[in-house]
């Protein structure tokens, strides 16, 4: 799916030597998380060094940038933007810096509070360098009149609401924090006597570390020169808020995501499919990425044929000169090129994680009708997205959804599809490992965990 953005990814390294070359590479395996901006902090014992830029993370950091970037410790960040525009002012992670405290942040997530909570500072004389929601947090860590420092970052978070998993990096130690719901995946590697904080477990995987285990909800890690330290700083929460859509969106397959590998619930995810929407074709296609696993999982439970219909350009560089025709199908064309011997004249199950806004879904089916199919059956595998996302996914406005507005016989009719299948909210919350009370589901259902009020990506500009 081309038409959601990807959001943020974290990387933190204890106690190596390649400390900056390893945060790099776990970067780089984090890339589709965010494409926008990347940065890197590290401590060498005496001074923090840190290399920030626009881009992607190759495009950031040369060979020499990374060796500049001295220390046994560091935490790196890769962006998409929930709050806060594309400015190198909001590029991450965050540093402040007092006779107190010295504090490297890096912030995966959304806060639902984050105007009041800057008002509030900004009263108190908290002087801000960027637009993000991040900083909020980092500010609030610093002003804590506790004395401990785990105290001080208690005492912020519990100031806080939303969704955040969080590394951060004082002079002693490398810390990760999810949010006492979990919206946000965290997880925790070991490799000989270095340690290591990701996002996904899949960067783990190129660095050769071993997965230990996902950080828990509501639970801080702190990691020294003494080991790992667990703390349960929250108050108690009678529930979790796992995002679903990591699942059927936003992680890569290879990574395991609430204690499911992902590329195995997408499978299942498309059986389901199959299951609740059968239908007569002659082959299955999945859109690449995120719908591939689907595909497969529909193909074995319908019998259908798998296919390989799409071929996806993974090389599109950030800028390019745009012809004069419609600038979305272009970039449709551009990422995805369709193989015409292998469509022409079939009935074809298109699938797709999701569908959001609806335009280049259609323009994708009928660059399908352009190739010779003979049928278009479109299955999704998720339910229709009638709501905004306010923890972290960049659709906060219901207006602008095709569900939000379209039935789905109608949404069929607009797409000129032959056939349209949503997979049911039941049906997806099967598939997860977890009961259904463990997930968010807000976009689908409506049903928020957590209460806010109007909340606008850029309303800490305004």
């Amino acid at each position: 799916m081309s038409h959601i953005k990807e959001y943020c990814g974290l990387f933190g390294v204890y106690n190596s030597q390649e400390a900056s070359l390893l945060t790099f590479l776990g970067l780089y395996s984090l890339q589709h998380r965010g494409e926008e901006s990347c940065g890197i902090i590290t401590f060498d014992g005496s001074a923090f060094h840190h290399h920030r830029g626009m881009g992607l993370v190759g495009e950031v950091f040369s060979e020499d940038k990374v060796k500049e970037l001295k220390g046994r410790q560091a935490i790196g960040h890769v962006r998409y933007s929930t709050t806060g525009s594309t400015a190198v002012r909001n590029i991450q992670p965050l540093f402040a810096n007092s006779h107190r405290l010295s504090l490297a942040l890096a912030h995966n997530g959304n806060l639902v509070n984050s105007l009041k909570l800057r008002q509030n500072l900004e009263k108190k004389g908290s002087i801000f360098q960027s637009s993000s929601d991040s900083e909020i947090i980092l500010h609030l860590i610093m002003r804590s009149k506790k004395s401990g420092f785990t105290d001080k970052i208690s005492d912020a978070l519990e100031k806080v609401k939303g969704a955040y998993s969080l590394v951060m990096m004082n002079r002693d130690s490398v810390i990760g924090i999810r949010d006492p719901l979990g919206f946000r995946p965290l997880c925790v590697g070991e490799k000989g006597d270095s340690f290591f904080i990701s996002s996904e477990s899949c960067a783990l995987d190129l660095i050769g570390a071993k997965f230990i285990r996902e950080v828990e909800p509501a639970e801080m890690i702190i990691i020294d020169k003494e080991g790992i330290h667990s703390y349960k700083p929250f108050k108690n929460h009678k529930r979790n808020a796992f995002c679903s859509f990591e699942h059927v969106y936003f992680s890569r397959p290879d990574s395991t995501i609430f204690s499911d590998t992902v590329h195995i619930v997408r499978e299942k995810l498309g059986r389901k499919l199959a299951k609740e929407h059968p239908v007569d074709a002659d082959c299955v296609i999945g859109v690449p990425d995120s719908g591939t696993s689907a595909a497969l999982g529909f193909s074995k439970e319908s019998g259908i044929p798998l296919e390989v219909g799409i071929i996806r350009n993974h090389y599109i560089g950030r800028t390019f000169i745009q012809p004069h025709q419609d600038k979305r199908e272009f970039g449709v064309k551009l990422k995805f090129n369709l193989l015409k011997s292998i469509i022409k004249g079939k009935r074809v199950v298109l699938v797709d994680d999701s569908i959001v806004r609806g335009t280049t879904s259609k323009i994708r089916v009928k660059n399908f009708r352009s190739m010779g199919a003979k049928e278009v059956h479109l299955r999704i595998s998720c339910p229709p997205h009638k709501f905004g996302c306010v923890y972290g996914i960049d659709f906060p406005d219901a207006k602008k959804l095709i569900a939000h507005n379209m039935s789905v016989k109608e949404i069929e009719r607009f797409l000129e599809v032959d056939s349209l299948g949503y997979l049911s909210l039941e049906g997806m919350l099967s598939c997860f490992s977890y009961p259904g009370n463990y997930y968010c589901t807000a976009c689908w259902s409506g049903k928020y965990p957590i209460k806010f009020h109007d909340v606008d990506k850029h309303s800490l500009e305004k």
